[in-house]
């Protein structure tokens, strides 16, 4: 009989919570800019993240120990193609520009995995780039494509906001690297292997401040915004707070991966 950690740890490793991360973040993105709610741009974000990551955790080893896959692996190169099915299908329902803006994502996705320089490691084990690359996807991924799919004004607004998104994504990876500290290779010279765990904290409460009042210069001020979002710099701040390298794998993977999803429903019901 299957376990239902079995289940929720496929569930955890195959990314499809990762996804519904991003998910709810271009719903938040839809919602925030008041454009009516797009299903294939959604679902596009939602399959292409389940695809892309898991492109990026396991290309490797498949390619390595292709006679050795775990039926768990199987099983996530089975949805993973599944996924790439239906991320084709959106891909086609899509505006043009999208189309080409997406694409420029897939590129730097490849750059971030692959290795296409001669000598050289691929984008992920560059010294002290990895955050800034994943921080920036996220953003283009929720934020920057669902506009241009609604051919939305690019104002003052949208840059306030990617501003303020990136510097979420940015502070959710500082917990992942506090935790990955003592299995992290010294010279991926990750924040806290450069500046140690507690300035880390330190930055991330800090990034914290303009994340938040960066939302009284938008145009499209929303009062309960305000709420909705102090209650997200309390619950993102505790995580950082206690944040360290014995905690559970689930302390990043589910629960830090939860906040974006946390957020979106904060919305939906208040």
């Amino acid at each position: 009989m299957i376990r239902f950690k079995q289940v929720f740890d496929f569930y955890i490793r195959s990314s499809i919570h990762v996804a519904l991360s991003v998910y709810a973040l271009v719903r938040m993105t839809h919602f925030m800019f008041r454009l009516p709610a797009d299903e294939p741009m959604a679902n596009f974000a939602f399959l292409g993240t389940i695809v892309g990551y898991n492109f990026v955790k396991y290309d490797a080893l498949v390619r390595v120990k292709k006679k050795q896959m775990r039926n768990e692996l199987k099983l996530i190169a089975l949805l993973s193609f599944f996924s790439l099915v239906g991320v084709s299908y959106y891909f086609f329902q899509l505006q043009f520009v999208t189309q080409m803006v997406s694409v420029a994502f897939l590129v730097l996705t490849l750059l971030y995995t692959l290795p296409f320089f001669p000598n050289r490691k691929n984008a992920r084990n560059w010294a002290g780039v990895k955050i800034y690359i994943v921080s920036l996807c996220w953003v283009g991924v929720t934020l920057a494509l669902p506009l241009v799919n609604a051919h939305a004004d690019l104002g003052a607004d949208f840059y306030l906001k990617c501003i303020q998104r990136f510097i979420l994504i940015f502070v959710l990876i500082l917990i992942f690297e506090i935790l990955d500290l003592a299995n992290d290779d010294p010279h991926l010279k990750t924040v806290p292997q450069q500046i140690g765990a507690k300035r880390t904290k330190a930055l991330g409460l800090l990034l914290l401040l303009p994340f938040y009042f960066l939302e009284f210069l938008k145009t499209n001020f929303i009062e309960k915004q305000l709420i909705v979002n102090l209650v997200l710099v309390v619950a993102i701040s505790s995580f950082l707070l206690f944040a360290n390298e014995k905690r559970s794998k689930y302390y990043t993977s589910f629960w830090v991966e939860s906040i974006p999803i946390f957020w979106w429903l904060m919305v939906v019901f208040f």
